[in-house]
């Protein structure tokens, strides 16, 4: 079994295009062996944001702290600590901090999704 403090791991500045005061911390992923999944913690400061994106697997998330306005798919949805989430494959997604104090939200993924021909490609982040 492996155990791990996510509040003793250092975070990474989420680098991609869109992407404002957002961190990440890979809590379990490919390189520990996991078989299926990844499960990451991000934390959004405020007036931070993740990019506005989609991609063709789906992720779960559950909000720990904080607040949040999330775009899905077009529509727009207020989360607050507590919340969990399903963000579909394909559709466009964002998690905007709307509060005053920093959002954190744990996000799982797949370890590989099929990009179509029996291909599977690795999940970025995970």
């Amino acid at each position: 079994m492996l155990i791990r403090r996510a509040d003793e791991m250092e975070g990474t500045k989420v680098a991609m295009d869109g992407a404002k005061d957002v961190t990440m911390r890979l809590l379990m992923g490919r390189a520990d062996g996991a078989p299926n999944f990844a499960v990451r913690c991000f934390t959004v400061d405020p007036g931070g944001h993740s990019p506005r994106h989609s991609h063709n697997y789906e992720h779960e998330a559950f909000i720990l702290e904080g607040q949040a306005r999330v775009e899905h798919d077009g529509v727009f949805h207020d989360v607050r600590a507590g919340d969990a989430l399903l963000v579909e494959p394909n559709k466009i997604h964002q998690f905007v901090n709307s509060g005053d104090v920093p959002m954190s939200f744990l996000c799982i993924v797949p370890l590989k999704f099929d990009c179509g021909e029996g291909k599977y490609e690795a999940v970025p982040g995970s």
